[in-house]
């Protein structure tokens, strides 16, 4: 008798995400079954009911998908439902919240590229400034670039102190150093950007973070990448479909939301058919999701 690919989609929100709904039905789960106000004492019970409900082989045709927006509950939900299996009583489990693993793992690929291609450069060694980083895209952005060897700075707009606290989480969680720097005002955005080779924008949507003057003054600048699709763009002049073409009043090329949210939309989809083909349990964070959409952008 075949089992049915059933799906746990937990958040500690109040409501579960349409979108990622449907993406784990359009992957080909038979059953997603959303659970709302999850807190993350509740996961180990959720998880050991999930997988003593089914044998031990029926374990790959269960999941468990972590939701939210926030990146480092996420992380320890992730690491809730690892510590609450009982081998042989295994499943898969897959963290995405608010898609932020998908589109920062997307956001880099692209930028990995663009450098590659149009300037012969890796990220390693490169000065990465990450704009919106108190947010759950932009706290994904700053530690995969950051396990790639780059330069990393992760700017504020209300001041120093959240960024101070982020740079701390990442420290701690990942033993990687990333730099906090105050963004309250365009003099400060601009002394920041003269030595910025790639800048990346993780901010809130319709929010204009950098204006065509200030780039046209970061000299250094070889590509600029932007999540935001909804107007006015998070950088001033970046098309949302760019896809490395040249930038006004810069020498950089840029990456738009849309050419971002092609490879997050086909690595999200992707993870989900990894887990439903899968011979055996996996657990899938944002390092996998940015080894997919690596290959992707190949």
């Amino acid at each position: 008798m075949s089992r049915k690919m059933i799906l746990h989609m937990l958040t500690p929100l109040r409501q579960m995400s349409p979108f990622d709904v449907n993406m784990a039905l359009d992957a080909g789960y038979d059953a997603v079954v959303p659970y709302t106000d999850v807190a993350l004492s509740d996961v180990g019970n959720l998880v050991q009911d999930a997988i003593f409900s089914r044998p031990p082989d029926a374990g790959v045709a269960t999941g468990i998908f972590i939701a939210g927006k926030d990146a480092p509950i996420a992380l320890d939900m992730l690491d809730a439902a690892k510590n609450a299996m009982v081998p042989p009583f295994e499943i898969s489990v897959f963290a995405d919240p608010a898609g932020s693993f998908t589109t920062a793992a997307a956001m880099v690929a692209k930028v990995e590229k663009a450098l590659l291609k149009h300037h012969d450069r890796k990220l390693e060694g490169a000065s990465v400034v990450i704009f919106g980083a108190t947010g759950v895209v932009g706290y994904c952005t700053a530690v995969i670039t950051a396990q790639q060897g780059a330069n990393v700075t992760i700017v504020g707009h209300d001041g120093i102190e959240r960024v101070k606290t982020v740079a701390t989480s990442i420290r701690q969680r990942f033993n990687l150093s990333v730099e906090p720097a105050d963004g309250s005002n365009e003099e400060k955005k601009s002394a920041i950007l003269q030595n910025t080779e790639v800048v990346l924008a993780a901010a809130k949507a319709g929010v204009q973070v950098l204006s065509t003057a200030q780039l046209g003054k970061a000299d250094k600048l070889l590509v600029a990448a932007d999540v935001n699709a909804v107007p006015p763009a998070g950088i001033e002049g970046l098309k949302v479909n760019a896809n490395g073409e040249p930038l006004d009043a810069t020498e950089a090329v840029g990456i738009g939301p849309l050419s971002i949210g092609n490879v997050k939309y086909k690595t999200q989809a992707g993870l989900f058919e990894q887990m439903i083909r899968a011979k055996k349990p996996v657990i899938f964070d944002f390092r996998d999701a940015f080894a997919l959409a690596r290959e992707l952008v190949k």
